[in-house]
């Protein structure tokens, strides 16, 4: 099935500038991850934790479930597919991972910001976790801005038997 031209053109505008503000917020989330970590001061350290919070829900998951979204619509609507071509199937699940543990960590973000909330001035236990999460998420999706960019080629099973299908002699 292909859309016509503006409807995919829409979807790809969707995908592109929620993919990138996306990629930009993880980049926010690391430096100040980075600072929070590299902190002795605890008013900066709370704060931190609850600006985190913050960008997790307000920003990252509304990111990255339209990312998700308007990439499945854009296969969907394109010669490109779902399931045709490994790079699409590896950035599929690169994003449905990535979406997922987002969602899952923002729990631990959520009791950092609740300890950060009832510390009143005293240290707040230093947590090199949203660090570590917020550079594997950088990692993860600037894996899939390689594959979008250079599309590796190489169809999967079911690729390979919709161009054999399409390429057989009609009756």
């Amino acid at each position: 099935m292909t859309a016509p031209p503006v409807v995919r053109k829409a979807t790809l505008t969707l995908h592109v500038t929620s993919s990138v503000g996306w990629l930009g917020a993880v980049v926010v989330a690391v430096a100040l991850s980075a600072v929070v970590a590299g902190s002795s001061d605890a008013q900066l350290v709370r704060a931190g934790y609850l600006v985190l919070d913050r960008i997790g829900w307000w920003v990252l998951v509304p990111l990255a479930v339209a990312s998700l979204v308007s990439g499945v619509l854009q296969s969907l609507l394109t010669p490109w597919g779902l399931v045709r071509h490994w790079w699409v199937v590896v950035k599929l699940v690169l994003t449905v991972l990535a979406t997922g543990v987002l969602l899952l960590y923002t729990g631990t973000l959520g009791r950092l910001a609740a300890t950060a909330r009832i510390a009143d001035g005293s240290a707040v236990p230093l947590s090199s976790s949203p660090l570590v999460h917020s550079l594997g998420a950088l990692v993860v999706l600037l894996g899939a801005v390689v594959l979008s960019v250079h599309k590796p080629r190489g169809l999967t099973r079911y690729g390979w038997r919709m161009q054999q299908a399409g390429r057989a002699p009609r009756a």
